[in-house]
C-alpha cells in the first residue's frame, strides 16, 4: 500500500515505514503529524485517484529529526568582465517517518 502526498510544495511517494524528508513543518521531535492532503491511495489493484485530493484520505506520521541539508554552492561568473560571485543555501527540513495511511 502507497500514497502520493502533497507537502512544502512537493509530491512524495510514500508508503508505511518508510522515513522521507521534506520542506520545514513546525513540529516537535516525537510528534504526530497528519498530512490531509493526499492525491492518490494504492492498495493492490485498487487505487484512488484524488481531484484534486482523496476525500477521507489522511497519511500520519511521526518527526524524527529536524534539521539541514548540505550545503549547496552557487558561483556565477563573467568571463573576461572580472566578475565573481560566491554564495552557499542550506535548506531547512523535516524528516518523517511514515506510521498508517488511511483511507
Amino acid at each position: 500500500m502507497y500514497a502520493v502526498i502533497k507537502t512544502g510544495g512537493k509530491q512524495h511517494k510514500v508508503a508505511i515505514g518508510e522515513k522521507l524528508k521534506v520542506e520545514l513543518i513546525s513540529a516537535e521531535i516525537g510528534s504526530k503529524v497528519t498530512l490531509s492532503e493526499v492525491l492518490m491511495v494504492a492498495n493492490g489493484e485498487k487505487v484512488v485517484i484524488g481531484t484534486p485530493v482523496v476525500a477521507g484520505a489522511t497519511v500520519e506520521a511521526t518527526v524524527v529529526a529536524q534539521g539541514r541539508h548540505k550545503k549547496v554552492r552557487i558561483f556565477k561568473m563573467r568571463r573576461r568582465k572580472h566578475y565573481q560571485r560566491r554564495q552557499g543555501h542550506r535548506q531547512y527540513f523535516t524528516e518523517l517517518q511514515i506510521d498508517a495511511i488511511n483511507n
